[in-house]
Parts: structure tokens; C-alpha cells; sequence
């Protein structure tokens, strides 16, 4: 039997009251959890004869605790799916190893769903899958997939029992720290949080309080409540939480800033990259007992801990007891007993697992882990430096979010620099490169460095472990890094031209009163149809204004075509979105595709044409950046907000929300394609087009009426 289930079954004899799992919307003792476990099993094997693994795509909360633990009663294969996969990786995910059913609570339309109405999984469905059957290795009880620092992602098959000696390491190490409240922060669908979190404090009798990603401020992945993290952790008087580097770095800001602190917290392990010694003296400035430790996914999650009562600071502490492992001559950090079975469709893993991370054991027998071994960056001066290490450093600045570190083989290095939010400026992140200088030694200070876009797992340059996608960084990347490493300091790249000369533009669109209300969630339903019903005869022009740019792009603009042809293909049908919105949200869809724009609409949509027909055809690249801009800084947040002062279901915003989404990405994309235009007319065009659309688009959401009693003025 699973040594988890048997655990909750002792502890619901020995403390039957105690409790052993909360959060939205049930509650569980220990033998209210042995039950409900018992009593899900029993309605999966009913509603579920077939074989094959079985998909969980949930949000953190009880339902997610309960299902895992029922297929594991089972003994049947689950493949959990974090949050943040695309719905391409979670169908890539599923086609891949077989799945037969998805579990959700966010059906895919169009799909064969079974909904179940048992009180206890209310809101979740069966979704059933057409998969062909796939062998798996004998005794996968879990598969997980991981992107890896390159390459598509692979799903690699666990055992139950392996998974389950991890946890029962942890709690060997950490004793009574794994039985108090653990909050998770991370997503269930993680492997560290499944088996470090949640199965290590079931094995010590502690409480699970699995609350919400939005109860814990991680609704947005790319824009986190830091204060509603804090909240949640106070609240829940959580003694333990697992985190990666990014989230400890904006949970000690937040403590920083605020005055507060979380002295029930005994434990706060970070694993994942490198933290910065800087970050790590922060952190016990405001009382957060950080431990650092080492894993990968080959061996079912951790490795390496230490704990409150043994702390090498600058160590990821010293193996776990099952854990056998030895420093290669090379450096190379190698698992003599490595605990998965092999991925998907390859053969089984080597028992000696050559990890590719380069470490050391030092005389107490901690563990060092100094970077990959396929990342070390060789300076023009033969100097060996692991990007790592400086990234680790530069990110325990409260002005840098994230930081790629390059330059093998130059004199100096270079750095892609994500600001941690949009009014951090540049001289700010000057002065933040110029401290952290001051304390790297000379051969590897970063002399070269450009803004980006956050590094993310839906972009393709993050792994789900937030690790850098190195490669895919450099791929997207490197014309961008060519050009930084040819000039000392900052780089200016033309996108952020864009962004500074149409400032006073910009802000006279934010300053709209309609945009103002929307975000606070201050407007009524026939205000937010009015918007749909203008946003549907704007959008509905997007495709036919991208195709006719791109027929009259001249001689020397071909190389746009590319860019065009994406472009149209992303956009098509976006309007028959907004009319879906319009019919959930109450209007009369088929009436706003039979009226008319409004005169400030049609404004725009003319200029736009005009400005391609008799000035120049990629100047639309500035209304392009103008829509999707304010659609990734306006959009989710609004329809957050509307939502919830309106009552409305997310039926009502699948334009907003997918489009608030969506275009972080696209304006990534676009950030790289204004890296390639050189012309200074096309610059100064794409310039002009962005501001006039500014002024049109702020006048056209300005005729937009306040409540049901106004109308449109033609």
C-alpha cells in the first residue's frame, strides 16, 4: 500500500479530529480525509473503466489533494498538469503518454465531458480522450513533464514508491517543521510541491491548507499580489512553504516595504536556480527562515536540504538519507541511484545519472552546486564563469525581476535584463548594475546589458521549474545580444523609442475616465457592451488592414511579409469572440454586426488605412503596438475587475482574457521585430502611427457612455 495513504489511515486512528487538509470550498480531519479518499476512489472507478493515465488540470485547492490521493489508492497513473501550460502543452502532454480522461475545472468547449455532481467534487469534469494507448515503464504511478533547459518537453514516469521515499526523507531530515500548516505556493501540479509539500506533510500528521493561486496572489503568473500572499500566509498561521528564487525574491520585497513579518513561519525551503547570498541576508532580515536545497526531476524532486537546525549558508545542505551521489572528475554532480523509471516512450534511466550540473561536497558533506555544466561561459580572457551565479546576484536586486547572462568567448559580459515592474526606468537598473559590479570581481562584471520582457513558461524561455531556457533565449534572442555586446552599457532598442516617445500619448489614453472605471470595476453591463459592440467594428478591420499593409509593402520592406502573415493568422476570428462576449454578457450580437461604427471608431479605423495607402505600410506596426501593449497592461486586469463588480461568468471575456494573456507573448514577438528595423523612416513612421492611434483610440473609449440611459452620439 501507498505509504501516504497508510499514513493518513494511522493518523485517522491515532488523531481522528486533527486537521489534515482545508481550503475553498471543504474542510478535512484525518478521518474525514481517509474517507473522502476511500469515497473518491470508488466514484473514479465508476465513472472511469478504462485504462491509461488519468489527467488533472486543477487549480491548488482540495479537490486536487483528494483526486491525486484516490488514483493512488488505485493505482492508477496520474499525470497532473500545472496551470501554466498552454492548452498546446496540455494536449501534447496527454496525447503523448496515453491519458484516457482529463479531470478538470475548465472544460475545454466542444468536448465529451461528464460533469460530476457529487457534493465533494463540485464544478469538476471528465473530460474523455481519444488517445492511442501508450506503454508505459512498469510501475509508473506518476508522470511528470518537464521542459529541461532544451528541446520539447518529455514526460518522465515515476513510481509511487520512489516518489514516496522522497517525502519520507524529508520528514526524517525536518522532523516536526513537516507537521505543521503547510501553505502551498506553487501549483500541486509540480512535482516539488506534490511530493515535498503535500506528501511529506501528510506523512507527518501536519495540516495541508491548499488555498487558491488567487488566494495567494498568483492569479496573474506575470503580475503576483505580492500583499495578497503575505495575507494568505499570515492568516493561515502557515509554518512551512516551498518556494523558487522569483517568489522569494517579491515575498521579501513585500515584507521590506510593508513592515510586516510571518513569525509562525519555522520553514521556507527555495530550490530551483541559485540564490543570491545578498537575497538569502534579506530574507532573514525580515525573519523568513530560508533553507536552500537541490533536486531535479529524475529523482523525484529533492536531493539535497538543509534545514533550520543544520543551515550551510551557500550550500543546498547535504544529501537526503536515500540519496547516494558522487563529484565526477569533470565536476559533474552524478546520482548513483537515480529514482525515475525513463521518459515516455525511451528506455529505462541509468541507476548512475550523470545530472549535468557542475558541484562540489565540501569537508561537512553539503552539497555545492555551481552552475551546468553545459552553461559555463568562457571570457576572452580564458576565465571560467557560470552565468548562474552572476543572474543569481543581479536578481536579488529589487529593481531586477530576471537576468540571461551571456558572452562566451567576448572580452566582457552582457545581460538581458527584465525590470521588476514598468516604472523602474533605466538609470535605476544603471545604478542596480553598477552595485552589483562593485561586488563580482573584475573578469566577470557585466559591461553590456538591454531590457526585455519577462522570461515565461508560456513564452517558451522558462522551464516549468523556472529554470532559463538558455537556448531557446539565445534563439529569440540573439541578434538583440549581438548588437548589446557591440557597445558598453545600455543598449536603446527601437521598441523602446516606441514606448518613450509615445508617452504623453499613452497616458492621455489611461487617463480616460472609461478606461479608469473599467479597472476598478466601476461601469455597468450596458457600458461594458457598448465597449464590446466598438471593439467589434475595430477588430473586425484587423485582418483586412494587415493584408492590405502587407500588399503594399515596398521592395525593401519584404522582409515583413513573415511578420504580416503571422500576424493575420494570430488575429482571424477574434471578432466572432467579441460577438460570443456580447451574446454571454446579455447584448444582441446579430444588432452590432448589422450597425454601425461610432464616428470616433471609424476615425481610427480610416486613419489607419489612409496612413497605409499615402504614407507607409508598416507604419501599422504602430497601431499594432498600441493594441496589443495596452491589451497585455489593461486587459485582465479589467476583465478581473468587471467581472466581479458585474457578476458576470469568464463566458463574458474571452476576448479580454485571452487577449490580456495572449499578447504578453505577442509583444515579445514584437519587441524582436522592432529589434530588426534599421530604416529611420520606418522607425520614424511606426512612431507617428503608434501616437496617432493613441489620441483615436482614448477618443473612441471617451464616447463610450457611463450607464444604460446614454447613447452613442453619431
Amino acid at each position: 500500500m501507498s505509504k501516504v495513504i497508510a499514513a493518513i489511515e494511522r493518523w485517522a486512528r491515532e488523531k481522528p479530529a486533527a486537521p489534515a487538509l482545508s481550503g475553498n470550498p471543504v474542510s478535512y480531519s484525518y478521518a474525514e480525509l481517509r474517507d473522502a479518499v476511500v469515497s473518491a476512489a470508488d466514484i473514479l472507478a465508476e465513472h472511469i473503466s478504462s485504462t491509461g493515465p488519468i489527467a488533472l488540470a486543477l487549480d491548488n485547492g482540495p479537490h486536487w489533494v483528494v483526486l491525486d490521493l484516490a488514483l493512488a489508492r488505485l493505482d492508477r497513473a496520474a499525470l497532473p498538469l500545472p496551470p501554466f501550460f498552454t492548452a498546446s502543452q496540455r494536449q501534447n502532454a496527454m496525447r503523448d503518454c496515453g491519458a484516457t480522461c482529463l479531470i478538470t475545472d475548465r472544460p475545454p468547449s466542444g468536448s465529451s465531458c461528464v460533469s460530476l455532481d457529487e457534493p465533494m467534487f463540485t464544478g469538476l469534469t471528465i473530460v474523455r480522450l481519444a488517445h492511442e494507448g501508450v506503454e508505459l515503464h512498469s510501475g509508473t504511478s506518476k508522470i511528470t513533464y518537464t521542459s529541461g533547459s532544451t528541446g520539447a518537453p518529455k514526460g518522465l514516469c515515476l513510481a509511487q514508491s520512489s516518489i514516496e521515499t522522497v517525502a519520507d526523507s524529508l520528514v526524517s531530515i525536518l522532523g516536526p517543521s513537516c507537521a505543521g500548516v503547510h501553505v502551498p505556493l506553487l501549483p500541486l501540479g509540480v512535482l516539488l510541491e506534490n511530493v515535498a509539500g503535500l506528501y511529506a506533510t501528510l506523512l507527518a500528521g501536519g495540516h495541508y491548507c491548499a488555498l487558491s493561486s488567487t488566494a495567494v496572489g498568483l492569479a496573474s503568473p506575470f503580475a503576483p499580489d505580492w500583499q495578497a500572499m503575505v495575507r494568505s500566509l499570515s492568516r493561515s498561521q502557515a509554518t512551512s512553504t516551498i518556494l523558487v528564487p522569483e517568489l522569494l525574491r517579491g515575498l521579501v520585497g513585500a515584507l521590506e516595504a510593508t513592515g510586516e513579518r510571518l513569525p509562525h513561519l519555522k520553514l521556507v525551503a527555495v530550490g530551483g536556480a541559485r540564490v543570491s547570498p545578498d537575497l538569502l541576508a534579506r530574507a532573514d532580515h525580515v525573519g523568513l527562515p530560508v533553507v536552500q536545497g537541490y533536486g531535479l526531476s529524475e529523482a523525484a524532486s529533492v536531493v539535497s536540504l538543509n534545514t533550520p537546525s543544520d543551515n550551510g549558508v551557500g550550500s543546498v545542505g547535504r544529501l537526503l538519507p536515500h540519496v547516494r551521489a558522487e563529484i565526477a572528475q569533470d565536476g559533474e554532480i552524478v546520482i548513483q541511484n537515480i529514482a525515475g523509471l525513463g521518459y515516455v516512450g525511451c528506455p529505462a534511466l541509468p541507476r548512475r545519472y550523470a545530472t549535468g550540473d557542475i558541484g562540489s561536497l565540501d569537508g561537512n558533506g553539503r552539497l555545492h552546486v555551481h552552475g551546468r555544466k553545459d552553461h559555463l561561459l568562457i571570457t576572452a580572457y580564458g576565465r571560467n564563469v557560470s552565468p548562474e551565479w552572476i543572474e543569481s546576484e543581479l536578481t536579488a536586486r529589487l529593481e531586477i525581476a530576471q537576468a540571461f547572462v551571456f558572452g562566451d568567448g567576448n572580452a566582457d559580459l552582457g545581460a538581458l535584463i527584465v525590470p521588476s515592474a514598468a516604472t523602474v526606468s533605466g538609470a535605476q537598473i544603471d545604478t542596480a548594475m553598477e552595485a552589483v559590479n562593485q561586488s563580482l570581481p573584475e573578469y566577470a562584471r557585466v559591461r553590456h546589458w538591454a531590457a526585455t520582457m519577462p522570461f515565461s513558461v508560456r513564452g517558451g524561455t522558462l522551464t516549468t521549474n523556472g529554470r532559463l531556457r538558455r537556448g531557446a533565449i539565445v534563439a529569440r534572442y540573439g541578434a538583440l545580444m549581438n548588437r548589446c555586446l557591440a557597445q558598453t552599457g545600455r543598449t536603446v532598442r527601437f521598441f523602446d523609442r516606441i514606448v518613450a516617445e509615445t508617452a504623453r500619448e499613452r497616458e492621455r489614453l489611461y487617463a480616460t475616465p472609461q478606461i479608469r472605471d473599467g479597472l476598478a470595476g466601476r461601469i455597468s453591463r450596458a457600458t461594458y457592451i457598448a465597449y464590446l459592440t466598438q471593439a467589434y467594428h475595430h477588430v473586425r478591420h484587423t485582418v483586412p488592414l494587415l493584408e492590405f499593409a502587407r500588399s503594399r509593402l515596398a521592395e525593401d520592406q519584404t522582409w515583413l511579409r513573415a511578420a504580416f502573415d503571422d500576424y493575420i493568422d494570430e488575429e482571424r476570428g477574434h471578432d466572432d469572440w467579441i460577438l460570443n462576449d456580447i451574446r454571454h454578457a446579455g447584448g444582441d450580437p446579430a444588432g452590432v454586426v448589422a450597425g454601425k461604427a461610432h464616428r470616433t471608431t471609424q476615425r481610427m479605423i480610416d486613419e489607419a488605412y489612409a496612413f497605409i495607402d499615402q504614407s507607409n505600410p508598416a507604419g501599422l506596426l504602430g497601431m499594432v503596438f498600441v493594441l496589443e501593449g495596452t491589451s497585455t497592461q489593461l486587459a485582465t486586469k479589467g476583465a478581473d475587475a468587471v467581472a466581479k463588480a458585474l457578476n458576470l461568468p469568464p463566458e463574458c471575456f474571452s476576448y479580454l482574457s485571452s487577449h490580456g494573456a495572449l499578447d504578453l507573448d505577442h509583444l515579445a514577438g514584437f519587441q524582436l521585430l522592432m529589434d530588426q528595423v534599421d530604416s529611420p523612416k520606418d522607425q520614424s513612421d511606426i512612431i507617428e502611427m503608434a501616437r496617432r492611434v493613441f489620441v483615436l483610440f482614448a477618443d473612441m473609449f471617451a464616447a463610450i457612455p457611463h450607464d444604460q440611459e446614454q447613447k452613442l452620439v453619431a
